[in-house]
């Protein structure tokens, strides 16, 4: 009898470690989007004025991306491209969620294919922690979207220690875990994340996970600590607030690598860092703070300064580390590559979205992008932009910086960015023939677009 128990705990115990072996070869996956992230907002990209020791540590352990394009320069479009590898108007969310809650059927459609839903039909638990934006309704929430757990808020801001939406009426409350409203009165909603992001790595580590953690910060209203605030003293308004925020932020990202170093679990996930565009230049975010540099725009804006971002992916042991790629890169890309890198089926339809595995793994290959395209909103007031190699046309553009700087002759612009990373002239007239042939591509594009949208009922 001893014997025959003997050799079943030996075969037991092979069986779990040829499991965990499995499970080992694919890596978890932790997403970390943050919220109107200007453009150059860490040390790796040039700050100087900013403490962002944990975000640093991660370009050094990982790669770090200089031409990475937000899928939309606003946070609805933005989100939807990420985790559906889709551009925001084949996912059928061109714009942002509009208020009041709970409007029916706004948001994402639920027929779309989250990373979520790839990743969980993969064997993966998904987790959302953080801000949502892709709709308010129960089936348009997390959990409605594929995650197993959900803790956040599901419009585009909140107050941090109230949990209430302030800036459209009426006030409302917008705290939730898997759809059930949660009250924690006076708690820093970044220390709420952190503590259930940390939660859900401890309860997950035995297997593999996904979390999705989409950080509200440095969105406004700037809250940071105030020992940051004391730091940044110097700083004049609103890159002291602003500044404060983001070392804040900072300090919560490394409080959740942490984690991901004590549980053992850092050698076998996979973190992806993102923004989802350029900083805010709103009144409400005291019409500035962050950076964009020389790029020219900001948050709602097809400029460089709205859609540049920093973006970054690490992988111990697997990816390169301490290196840049320079090569084309957008945020639908990420959803073919977590698929490739995890080894799970794609999903089934049409990706604007192109695997970076190879890159991420050889420096000397070239972008898989030969042209880009986006498009905010669906009417003729539409403002969108195509970019192949380094001719850049923008319709309809917006500058929330300067305004002033673009009249009536300026509906079409055409900038090179090779010559002209600020888009300060606008080339069309000098080079109406490229301006033309740049036109006719994105027509033909959204003609696909909006006929596929309307088989599948977009509207």
């Amino acid at each position: 009898m001893p014997q025959l128990f003997l050799i079943f705990s030996t075969i037991l115990l092979i069986l779990t470690s040829v499991a965990r072996a499995q499970n080992q070869s694919r890596p978890n996956v932790l997403l970390i989007f943050t919220d109107d992230q200007g453009s150059l907002d860490m040390n790796c990209y040039g700050s100087e004025d900013l403490q962002t020791p944990y975000m640093d540590a991660l370009a050094a352990a990982g790669v770090r991306f200089t031409q990475f394009y937000s899928a939309a320069p606003v946070c609805s479009p933005s989100r939807a491209g990420l985790l559906t590898g889709r551009t925001p108007l084949r996912a059928g969310l061109p714009g942002n969620v509009p208020i009041p809650f709970h409007r029916e059927g706004a948001g994402l459609p639920t027929e779309e294919v989250t990373i979520a839903e790839m990743l969980k039909d993969g064997g993966y638990k998904t987790g959302h922690v953080g801000k949502w934006h892709l709709g308010h309704s129960p089936e348009k929430q997390p959990t409605g979207q594929g995650f197993d757990y959900s803790f956040g808020h599901m419009v585009g801001c909140i107050d941090n220690y109230s949990h209430f939406f302030y800036w459209d009426g009426p006030n409302q409350h917008d705290l939730w875990r898997n759809g059930e409203e949660v009250y924690y009165p006076g708690q820093f909603f970044p220390d709420l994340m952190v503590e259930e992001a940390n939660q859900f790595l401890e309860q997950n580590q035995d297997t593999t996970f996904f979390l999705y953690w989409a950080i509200n910060v440095p969105h406004y209203p700037y809250q940071g600590s105030p020992e940051w605030l004391e730091t940044y003293a110097d700083l004049p308004s609103p890159r002291r607030e602003y500044a404060a925020f983001v070392s804040t932020m900072d300090e919560k990202i490394g409080a959740v690598l942490d984690k991901l170093d004590q549980l053992g679990l850092r050698e076998n996930t996979l973190v992806i860092f993102q923004s989802d565009h350029g900083h805010s230049v709103e009144e409400r975010a005291m019409f500035g703070g962050g950076n964009a540099g020389e790029y020219r725009g900001a948050k709602f804006s097809l400029f460089e300064g709205g859609i540049r971002v920093p973006a970054i992916a690490s992988w111990p042991g697997v990816l390169p580390e301490g290196e840049v790629r320079n090569q084309l890169a957008v945020g639908t890309d990420w959803l073919p590559t977590i698929a490739d890198l995890c080894e799970v089926a794609h999903p089934q339809t049409v990706l604007d979205g192109k695997s970076l595995a190879p890159l991420l793994r050889d420096a000397s290959l070239a972008s898989p992008h030969e042209t880009v395209y986006w498009q905010i909103g669906r009417d003729e007031s539409s403002h969108w932009a195509v970019r192949q190699g380094n001719w850049k046309l923008i319709g309809r553009p917006r500058d929330p910086v300067q305004p002033d700087r673009l009249t009536v002759a300026d509906s079409l612009f055409l900038s090179n960015l090779s010559e002209d990373i600020s888009e300060s002239t606008n080339l069309a007239s000098q080079h109406p023939q490229k301006m033309e042939e740049l036109r006719q591509l994105y027509q033909q594009w959204l003609d696909e677009v909006m006929q596929e949208n309307q088989l599948r009922n977009y509207e």
